[in-house]
């Protein structure tokens, strides 16, 4: 009898932002991101001289846990929602004194605007990359995964519309308010454009291995 099993499994990791202490209130991150947002023109020139949609902290500001305990907090529970990912990742990253750890590396702020979007990207020098999710209006835009074996499938057919969901080229997430989502730096997402009439606000960020 024929024998199929999965190969090479890719895991997602989603999680209240609220399972792990410190508790984050929500309001306050939101006004915190729109406060930044107006007060960084640095940022706003960035995003005007790049085309970029919104605003982006990425470029501009590199220390958002230093300047606002709000986001010190927000890197405390999200260091406890990417030990037990990696946990689940089964990684051996050393467990004596001086050892190998995943530490935070980056931390922005993205705000789309109705009309934005994010196009297909990786981030290929980190191990853990995620986001966190302050504002999702109605008919705000999903979380497009793809399939990191797409470019070697040149001659494939297409998928069947009601496929296995773990066959589709493409998973789309839908999070909520609250949400942490996590995955491998090297699987390549984007952000749909955003059909909601009001921004839709998040918070990204990159853990690398030292």
């Amino acid at each position: 009898m024929a024998q199929i099993e999965s190969l090479f499994v890719t895991r997602l990791y989603r999680a209240a932002l609220s399972e792990f202490d410190p508790k984050i209130d929500a309001e306050e991150l939101e006004s915190s991101c729109l406060v930044i947002a107006e007060d960084d023109e640095a940022g706003q020139e960035w995003c005007e001289e790049n085309g970029y949609p919104g605003y982006t902290s990425y470029a501009s500001l590199t220390d958002l846990p230093w300047r606002f305990p709000i986001f010190a907090d927000l890197v405390a529970a999200l260091d406890k929602h990417v030990a037990a990912f990696a946990k689940d990742l089964e990684f051996d990253l050393g467990e004596g004194e001086g050892e190998g750890e995943l530490k935070l590396e980056d931390l922005w702020i993205n705000i789309l605007p109705e009309g934005g979007m994010h196009s297909s990207h990786l981030h290929p020098h980190s191990v853990i990359s995620g986001t966190t999710y302050v504002a999702m209006p109605e008919g705000a835009s999903a979380l497009k995964l793809e399939d990191p074996r797409s470019g070697r499938m040149m001659a494939a057919p297409t998928r069947l519309k009601g496929g296995r969901r773990d066959l589709q080229p493409f998973i789309y997430m839908k999070p909520q308010v609250g949400d942490v989502l996590l995955w491998e730096s090297w699987l390549r997402h984007e952000v749909p454009m955003n059909m909601a009439e009001e921004e839709r606000i998040s918070v990204s960020f990159n853990y690398k291995w030292e």
